[in-house]
């Protein structure tokens, strides 16, 4: 079992002690909180060791969990590898473009692994039909959400959106060649409603939209490619595979049958993709311990958070730049 320490215990950091506290794959060792308060609070609550010194606790594991805010990220990661150990880092991976390329050279000349926390690639809708997803062409994703204060000091780009930039990218194998992209703010400082436009050089053309001031939650990506749409469902973890073939000579009766302009016909099948249940955070958390005890390469690497945020910026100056041509 590898020793693990959780750096950040809010929300998300007490959901990750809790799945590592019970994982077979890890030892819990403790965590540091920069609020003592909360850090003396969680303990005694859950009884999870409470480290009042950051290093003291890198300096006791093998694995450091980074589930702090992103303006420290850097910082944590940064100590942490130097230090040899391997890191899980929440997305987005760092706050800036430059933080995430020094932690790729850091990754690299101290010989540590690292993942990055897309939880989205480990739901099991998307797990499900990801293998039947091959040189999609036209993709929509729309990832809604209820306004909730927490996330809100980053744009809605960097807190929802990037979920679907990663998932879009792992299944594109292309370079992304343009982008444009809107985002407005309602309530917040930063963009609320984005929606952006990627277009790769195979030709895919990618549209997502995301906001966090909607009146009912909605996540669903759908992917369009030569013979086939494949709609997922990431909330309701429900996936569909829509598939056309050449139509036989004599359809049965319950048969559906397309016939285009020219007169070529198609046959319309449905695919039922086996959905099993699953905790994606534990999922994720796991993979990263096979991944170290394997020697092989994480299923969300620094690499693959680092190109998920490159393309979140860029969207990001895009809607600077509309604002300047606007003035």
């Amino acid at each position: 079992m590898l020793k693990v320490g959780v750096l950040g215990a809010g929300h998300l950091g007490k959901i990750h002690l809790r799945l590592l506290n019970q994982s077979n794959k890890y030892d819990l060792i403790g965590f540091y909180d920069a609020d003592i308060i909360n850090g003396k609070k969680v303990e005694a609550e859950f009884g999870y060791r409470y480290f009042d010194n950051m290093n003291s606790l890198i300096d006791a594991v093998d694995v450091i969990d980074i589930v702090t805010p992103t303006l420290s990220h850097y910082e944590c990661a940064k100590k942490s590898i130097e230090k040899g150990k391997h890191i899980f880092i929440e997305k987005p991976i760092t706050n800036t473009l430059e933080e995430a390329q020094e932690l790729l050279d850091l990754e690299k000349k101290f010989n540590t692994k690292g993942q990055v926390g897309h939880v989205e690639r480990f739901n099991p809708a998307f797990s499900a039909v990801k293998n039947a997803i091959n040189q999609p062409m036209f993709i929509e994703a729309h990832r809604l959400a209820e306004f909730n204060p927490r996330g809100t000091d980053v744009p809605v780009v960097l807190d929802l959106m990037i979920h679907d930039i990663d998932a879009i990218l792992s299944v594109v194998n292309s370079e992304v060649k343009q982008i444009n992209a809107s985002g407005v703010s309602v309530l917040s400082q930063s963009p609320d409603i984005a929606n952006a436009r990627l277009e790769f050089e195979n030709g895919c053309v990618a549209n997502l939209t995301a906001s966090r001031i909607s009146l009912k939650n909605m996540r669903k990506s759908r992917f369009f490619q030569k013979d086939a749409y494949i709609s997922v469902d990431f909330l309701e973890k429900k996936a569909e595979v829509v598939k056309m073939k050449d139509a036989p000579e004599q359809p049965g009766d319950f048969d559906m049958i397309l016939q285009n302009a020219e007169g070529v016909k198609k046959q319309i099948y449905f695919e039922n993709p086996d959905i099993k249940e699953n905790n994606a955070i534990l999922d994720e958390l796991e993979s990263f311990a096979e991944a170290i005890a394997t020697n092989s390469t994480p299923t969300v690497s620094l690499k693959q958070g680092t190109q998920a945020l490159k393309v979140a910026l860029q969207i990001i100056d895009s809607f600077e730049d509309k604002k300047i041509q606007q003035v």
